[in-house]
């Protein structure tokens, strides 16, 4: 409570306002920046929204959108880096390490500036002057609405902000489908909706917005670089470089391809690995009764989420794929056994 009081104190006169999220930032990182930022912006305050890099397309709809920064820009990176130096103020939301927005992490390490973090994910790193955190949140939105709420300003959450945090509760549960659809969850969405935000509109804008070229790529994968390892209840894509280049692969367009292997009977882990110019990048996906995050981390220099995680590599595409198949098998037991299960 002290530290609320603290925090409303930071707020309740204007200042310069810093955000910025995680790499490569989906629905609940964008969501809960712009939603954050609109209502902040009704405080009075002066509010900036950078991020790491660029996002799918399918989240420009966003109020705020049009004015964010990307540090990935070299035409953005000077004004943004003015905005981080001259911030009193500085909102970290949806990761709770640093290092998950590159080069920004260090300079938010050295800034004087006060800095909030706000996240749901395991392990947080000690940098903020102010956390609101938890695990057992969905979304870093349902968060970021509790903490307007428990500020008293609820009635300042207009459509815009509904719509923006709406958006990421629906994403970081599958659409409601996920293990971490709780009851809280149904009782703030009802909130947002009688807020104003639009479900289904929102739905069709993530969902239903695809280009030729993605839903091209997606049947590729589906029917040439999906491999299925029902022995090893497993299933996976390995996506190349020049699979991603010959479908003008753009940002988000693998978004959620990890999720139809998830989908087949039998199947209780996933991976996509796609092959970037830094690495192979890994998304896991699991039953709900399997703690992906632990095999990531352990292995793929990762984590996250229970059912959710993400990784990375450093060899080629074969080699990690091979390399998965095999600590899969190796570690079956601790992966899939009734006493696994009952520990996680």
């Amino acid at each position: 409570m002290d530290a609320l009081a603290s925090f409303k104190k930071e707020i309740s006169t204007p200042k310069k306002i810093f955000i910025t999220t995680h790499v490569k930032p989906d629905a609940d990182a964008l969501g809960s920046s712009l939603g954050m930022a609109n209502y902040l912006i009704k405080k009075g305050h002066e509010v900036s929204v950078v991020t790491p890099s660029d996002y799918p397309s399918f989240l420009n709809w966003m109020k705020g959108n049009d004015d964010v920064l990307d540090f990935s820009k070299p035409e953005h990176q000077e004004i943004a880096t003015q905005k981080l130096e001259e911030a009193d103020i500085i909102f970290c939301l949806d990761f709770s390490v640093l290092n998950r927005v590159n080069e920004l992490g260090e300079m938010i390490r050295e800034s004087k500036a006060y800095v909030v973090n706000i996240d749901h994910h395991q392990d947080p790193e000690d940098f903020a002057d102010f956390e609101y955190s938890s695990t057992k949140a969905a979304a870093t939105c349902e968060l970021v609405y509790e903490l307007i709420d428990e500020l008293g300003d609820k009635d300042l959450i207009d459509k815009d902000i509904a719509e923006c945090l709406y958006a990421g509760i629906m994403t970081d549960t599958g659409g409601f489908r996920h293990p971490n659809t709780t009851k809280n969850v149904h009782l703030v969405v009802a909130e947002l909706i009688d807020l104003g935000a639009n479900s289904s509109q929102i739905a069709n804008w993530i969902y239903d917005s695809n280009s030729v070229n993605r839903l091209k790529f997606i049947g590729f994968a589906i029917s040439r670089r999906l491999i299925v390892r029902e022995d090893l209840h497993t299933a996976y894509f390995a996506i190349s470089k020049k699979d991603l280049k010959k479908y003008q692969s753009q940002t988000g367009d693998t978004e959620g391809l990890v999720n139809y292997a998830l989908s087949l009977d039998g199947i209780k882990l996933a991976a996509l690995f796609s092959e970037r110019e830094d690495g192979i990048k890994i998304s896991f996906r699991s039953s709900s009764e399997v703690a992906v995050n632990k095999f990531a981390a352990k292995f793929f220099n990762g984590g996250g989420h229970k059912n959710a995680s993400g990784g990375k590599s450093t060899l080629g595409l074969k080699e990690t794929v091979e390399r998965f198949e095999s600590l899969v098998e190796e570690n079956s037991e601790s992966l899939f056994s009734e006493e696994a299960i009952s520990a996680s």
